[in-house]
């Protein structure tokens, strides 16, 4: 699996007034019509906990330049937002200056071996035209640059 490329992207909720979150590499469009994402986080996951009570989520899509922010989240520390720069918006965490940016609700919870796959229905999206996503592959981080030769 660790050939796949995949966007790397912080999936944050709110509890109470205080934001939470998880690094993730498993985030996918499902939708277009309704507004539809999928993630997939592991049955242990504190953020999975949270996002069956609040029934609300966020996806930053990192930037290139925030791979400290995704070794940040990896992690089990208490307070994975310490200094990192966000702000509520509505009722999830944006970090700010992530490449794409979507609020969502929780439109189904399906099983996924151990994992769950959270349905998220769109409800608010952004995008940063100029910001290139970070992306995992080989155990590594890169980006994405586009082909010149189309």
């Amino acid at each position: 699996m660790a050939n796949l490329c995949a966007p790397v992207s912080i999936i944050t909720v709110m509890d109470a007034d205080r934001p939470h979150g998880t690094t993730v590499s498993a985030v996918m469009s499902l939708s277009m019509d309704p507004s539809l994402v999928a993630v997939a986080l592991a049955e242990t996951s504190q953020t999975l906990a949270r996002i069956r009570r609040s029934r609300a989520f966020g996806v930053n899509v990192l930037a290139d330049d925030q791979h400290h922010i995704a070794g940040r989240f990896a992690t089990k520390a208490p307070d994975r937002f310490g200094d990192i720069d966000w702000q509520q918006a509505g009722t999830v965490p944006r970090i700010t200056g992530s490449a794409v940016w979507l609020a969502c609700r929780v439109a189904g919870l399906l099983p996924g071996g151990d994992h769950t796959i959270v349905v998220g229905e769109v409800v608010a999206a952004e995008s940063d035209p100029l910001a290139r996503p970070l992306t995992y592959h080989r155990r590594g981080f890169g980006t994405h640059t586009a082909r010149t030769d189309r």
